[in-house]
Formats: structure tokens, sequence, C-alpha cells
């Protein structure tokens, strides 16, 4: 039987909120009206809003409703009346039925903050955190409008970051395509076209070689392509364990050329998601605590942790971030004069700004290197099936000639 939620007044004029569960709408309200209620509002209760388990919304998305509730307050519009005008407005159906919840749950005497943490899952930790600093701090609108630039700024690095590397994966895609092909299909027609140059031993020990390396795929390519996928759904299984994210997060650090671009990511988000959470009022253990998880790396998280068991017992900052050895000298270096001159906050947000900046020149350099090698790489392997294949073609000629 559904759930109906309800908002109610009764004879004193008193507001009064619940849920029933009923068959129709009409048993609701013929149940308040045995209770003596008059009902102001009467709904189905979602799977939402009784699990407080909902779907992801696009990260522009939620910046730019935001960044809206920001304009509207500041504007003077009420917080209900602004929040309704958002959910009206919006065509996304998991934001729209969510700030539809929070609306309800701020007319029943929540805090904005309050109500956003049962959605955790769609505006994120240091939303909620920034909120409530800043309705306890008196600038709400403040807040409200820098988390939507930082989501802004974020989704920005990762669609340019997506879109440098999308070519190269291209590239690798169609070449291990065209590499399958060449083995599997087309070298086992040459086989029997070079079986009398391999009775008498005078076969190319190239050809030979890509020769037996496309029977053995041709054979035995079920039972590699099976054993490949397998392996890959262990792999992914294992990477999903506490010890393969932190083993998967260290090979990202360690890579010969993508590791100094992931450890430069990672702390630039670190740097500016704890400089803004303390700009914005947050407590430095709380948004050390966020600021952790914001990294997406295991090891670093663990880093930070480590330094802010330090500042519980009143240490500074730099000194445990230095003892790891992926922090940057230099970052730790701006750090600890940062906490010196008490100018932590501004000092950590440019970081963030130098190592985005960086990073980006760092990626570019990497993509405009890799598309050419790959492209190397390639060719260097159609080149060499072309002379196992040349080969023989050519000792044949001679033969016949003399």
């Amino acid at each position: 039987m559904p759930e109906f939620t309800y908002v109610a007044r009764d004879a004193q004029g008193q507001k009064v909120a619940g849920t029933l569960e009923a068959a129709t709408q009409r048993e609701v309200l013929s149940t308040l009206a045995g209770r003596e209620l008059f009902p102001v509002h009467v709904e189905t209760q979602s799977a939402i809003d009784r699990t407080g388990h909902v779907g992801r919304v696009p990260p522009q998305l939620l910046a730019t409703t935001l960044s809206q509730l920001a304009d509207l307050l500041r504007s003077g519009v009420p917080l209900l009346r602004a929040l309704e005008v958002l959910r009206k407005q919006t065509s996304h159906r998991t934001l729209r039925e969510v700030l539809g919840l929070v609306h309800r749950q701020v007319e029943e005497g929540a805090t904005l903050a309050e109500a956003m943490r049962r959605y955790q899952r769609v505006f994120g930790e240091m939303t909620v955190s920034m909120v409530r600093a800043g309705g306890e701090g008196g600038f709400l609108e403040e807040a409200l409008t820098r988390v939507a630039e930082f989501t802004e700024a974020q989704e920005d690095l990762k669609s340019r970051t997506l879109g440098a590397i999308a070519y190269p994966c291209f590239l690798a895609v169609v070449g291990a395509v065209v590499v399958i092909v060449l083995l599997v299909f087309f070298m086992p027609k040459f086989d029997t076209l070079f079986e009398t140059m391999r009775e008498r031993g005078e076969l190319p020990v190239l050809t030979e070689v890509l020769l037996a390396t496309s029977d053995l795929a041709w054979r035995w390519s079920l039972g590699i392509l099976g054993g490949l996928l397998l392996g890959a759904w262990f792999l992914w299984q294992w990477q999903r364990t506490e010890q393969g994210r932190v083993w998967r997060d260290l090979i990202k650090l360690r890579l010969p050329l993508g590791g100094p671009i992931f450890r430069n990511l990672a702390v630039a988000r670190f740097c500016r998601v704890l400089g803004t959470l303390l700009h914005n009022g947050v407590p430095i253990l709380r948004s050390l605590e966020i600021s952790a998880d914001a990294t997406g790396n295991r090891v670093l998280s663990e880093a930070i942790q480590n330094a802010t068991e330090n500042v519980t017992a009143g240490a500074a900052l730099a000194g445990p971030l230095g003892a790891c050895p992926h922090f940057p000298d230099a970052v730790v270096e701006m750090i600890a004069v940062a906490e010196e001159s008490n100018t932590l906050e501004p000092v950590l947000l440019d970081i963030a700004n130098s190592l985005e900046r960086r990073t980006w020149r760092q990626l570019d350099l990497a993509v405009r290197l890799l598309e050419p090698i790959m492209l190397l790489v390639l060719a260097s392997i159609v080149l060499v099936l072309v002379i196992a294949l040349l080969l023989p073609v050519l000792k044949m000629s001679t033969t016949i000639r003399m």
C-alpha cells in the first residue's frame, strides 16, 4: 500500500505534518477529516523520501542551481520561495524531486544545511558543510556562490582532461583492433602458401614466429578472450577493495609520465577544497576531513589524515604533509610559511590555481608526445607484419631466378 505525506492544520490552526498508508488520496483526505484535520498538501511519498537514496545530478547542473539560489536570496527572495522557483524551472527529474523534499523540510523548520545533508549524495559533503557555515555565519549567499564556482572549476578541469586524452585513447583502441585483425584473420591465409618453404627450412624466423603467433591466436581465440575478460573482472573486483584502491592510487602516483599529473591534480583538489572551506568559516579539523576525501587518492588522503591528528594535538599542518614523499616540497614550504603568517586560506587557493595551470601544461605536453609515439608504435607493428610477409616472397622470387 502506498504512503502519502501530508501537511494539515488542526482546529487551533497549528500546522501538522506526517505520513499515512492508504490505497488512494481520497482515503487519506477521509482519514484526515476523521481526525479533525484540514489538509493543506497531500502527495505520494517518493522512494527517495523513504530511503534517502537518490540518483546523481550532473555537477554542472547542480552548480547552476546553487548559483541561481544565491542570486535569488541576494535579491531578497525568501528561501522557501526561491526553492520553489528552482524546483519548478528545472527539467531534471531527480533534482526537481530533491528540491521539493528540501523545500518541505525547510518549511517544517529544518535549516537548509540540515535538509541538504539528508541528500548528501546529490549535494556533496563539501556543499553541506559550506552551507552550514554560511547559514550560521550570515553569509549563505556567498557560500552558495563559492560552491557553485568551485564545482564549475572542477568540472571544467575534468572536461579539459578527458578531452585531451580522448584522441590517444582512440588511437590505442584502433591500433589494438588493427593488430588483432591482422594476426587472427589475415596472417593465417599465408600459412599454406609458405608450407613448402617451412618443410625445406627456408622460412625466415620472423615469419615463422608471426605465423605461430597467429595460429595460436586463431586456435585459442575464445580461451584467450575468456582469460582476458576473467582477468579484467578479477582485477576490477580487487581494485574495489581497500587494499586494491591503495595499490591503484600508489601506481598512479608512480607512473613515469602520468604520475606527476595525477599527483598535482590530487594536491590541487586538496588545496582548493581546504582553502574554500576555511575561507567560508568551516572549522579546520572538519575542513581537513572533507578535503582528505576530495583528493581522490588513498595515499595522499592517509597523509592528510595523519596531519589532521597532528593538528588536533596542536601541531602545524606542514610537518606531516612533508613526511609524505608524494607531496611536492614547494607546496609544503608554502603551506608552512602561510601558517606562520596566518594567510593559509588565500595561499591554498593560489597553490591550487598554480598547480592546475602547471598540470594542464604537463598534460598538454604529454598528449602532444603520446600521439606521435602511439602512431609510431602502430606503424612499426604493421611494418613488422608486412616485412614478415614480404621476406618469404622475396626469397622465393630469388630462388626462381636462380
